[in-house]
């Protein structure tokens, strides 16, 4: 490692041989979403293309179930040359924890934070004994800029806060860089704990992400989104425009994993699955010619599908679509796009399209979401469910009151289960009647797994019914 001392007053990060460390603290998650995590991936490999002298480590603490001693033995013991530690809205309970940790056991290190959070509200990890904070664009870019200032190497990093030698922050003299979508690292298999994941995706009364009792593959297949939602992150961190994997890289990735591992259906990971609807046609049209032998599913807009895409995407293997419903109470459309202002019969069309095509209908609905009451929330959950589908309520964030100086308990409020005090003008009887939809009973638990064959890993990538000769 290189003697000569950063702007932020640490050691050189990027001499040949350097160790850096790609984080995500321990912590007890309120939520999981396996593309949520798949970025600790991307990152670290992009940071092994760009950099091959050096040894990069992936860590996912917490869904690996990493103790603090753990994570004690191993920042005394390697001594990393760089840390980059991941940030979420549900994950600032550990991240001062292990920044403490970090600085008593390896003195000297610098500390990049990256993630979601940061991308809402920056300023907020000012208040931690770190080096930087990625505000904007692609992770794995500002990460590696961020490397390159306390390597000396340049004076500003785009879309980086960056802390000098004399403890002063300097905002981001440019938007951090996004990059080409052919440059995205797709991670092997063998990389990430999918172990792990099954166990998280196993309780459907959770309303996760994941499908339970099958094996989910993440392909991250979009960045980036025009839509502009108030209470989404994608747009300030990514950029309004998207982009796109190839449908033939996006299909090799798909092929090649399922021949190496026990794959049971895909997960798309995208903004807005069916935002570019050649491309979606261009997929399932290979997908099906293909024979339809892995099943999917994928987050979209009711704007973004139509009857004729929904059977496309049916014959493709398609087992659910999720859309952000938010609300059926017009009362709540101030808050969303024009593009969400959805009726009941808008609703309805989308329902029977999914129940003709053979999909399970996955409806996001936004618990407190300024406008409606929960006498509204309980009506569009019952009109989802009457219809067959599954609805996942989650609370609103208000966004615009995370301010910088809140305390660590005050910004763990903001992660979309918890109502931030202040912010509402519910009583306590409204509120506790609140709570009931996101942590009461949960009737619509789903049983597309039925759906889905079980498999072991074939030479061929075809599904393999367990027990079958």
């Amino acid at each position: 490692m290189s003697e000569h001392v950063t702007p932020a007053g640490r050691a050189a990060a990027l001499a040949p041989g350097s160790r850096i460390l790609v984080v995500w603290p321990p912590q007890i998650l309120s939520y999981f979403n396996a593309g949520h995590h798949l970025a600790l991936y991307q990152v670290a490999g992009h940071l092994r293309t760009a950099l091959p002298d050096s040894e990069v480590t992936v860590l996912d603490a917490t869904v690996l179930r990493r103790t603090w001693k753990d994570i004690g033995n191993d920042l005394f013991q390697q001594r990393y040359d760089a840390i980059a530690v991941m940030n979420d809205f549900d994950g600032i309970d550990g991240l001062r924890r292990f920044v403490s940790y970090a600085r008593a056991l390896s003195p000297g290190t610098p500390i990049v934070t990256f993630g979601r959070l940061s991308g809402v509200n920056p300023l907020f990890f000012q208040q931690l004994d770190i080096d930087a904070v990625a505000e904007n664009g692609d992770f794995e870019a500002a990460v590696l800029a961020a490397l390159r200032f306390f390597d000396g190497e340049t004076v500003t990093a785009p879309g980086v806060h960056l802390r000098h030698a004399d403890g002063s922050w300097h905002a981001p003299s440019s938007p951090g860089a996004v990059l080409p979508a052919q440059e995205w690292y797709l991670p092997t298999p063998d990389e990430i704990p999918y172990q792990r994941y099954d166990e998280l995706y196993h309780d459907d009364a959770n309303k996760f992400c994941g499908i339970p009792q099958r094996r989910e593959l993440v392909v991250p297949a979009a960045r980036g989104c025009p839509i502009g939602c108030s209470y989404c992150e994608v747009h300030p961190i990514f950029g309004r425009k998207e982009r796109r994997l190839t449908v033939e890289r996006t299909v090799e990735y798909i092929e090649q994993s399922f021949r190496t591992a026990s794959f049971e259906y895909v997960a798309f990971y995208a903004p807005t699955f069916t935002l570019d609807r050649r491309w979606t046609m261009d997929l399932c049209e290979r997908l099906t010619a293909d024979g339809a032998r892995f099943p999917w599913k994928c987050a979209t807009t009711m704007h973004h599908l139509d009857e004729d895409l929904v059977r496309a995407m049916g014959r493709a293997g398609c087992v659910r679509i999720s859309v952000g419903l938010e609300t059926l109470d017009p009362h709540g459309h101030g808050a969303l796009p024009r593009s969400k202002h959805k009726s009941q019969q808008d609703l309805e069309n989308l329902a029977g399209w999914c129940a003709q095509a053979g999909i399970e209908l996955n409806c996001f609905v936004i618990v407190g979401l300024p406008g409606t009451s929960v006498e509204g929330v309980r009506h569009t959950i019952a009109t989802v469910q009457a219809l067959g589908g599954r609805a996942r309520p989650t609370v609103y964030a208000p966004w615009e009151a995370a301010r910088p100086d809140l305390s660590d308990e005050e910004m763990a409020a903001f992660n979309r289960q918890l109502f931030v005090p202040g912010t509402h003008d519910l009583d306590p009887a409204q509120l506790r009647d609140a709570y009931e939809v996101v942590f009461g009973p949960q009737p619509d638990v789903t049983a597309v797994f039925e759906r889905i064959p079980a498999r072991a890993a074939g030479a061929d990538g075809d599904p393999v019914l367990l027990g079958a000769s």
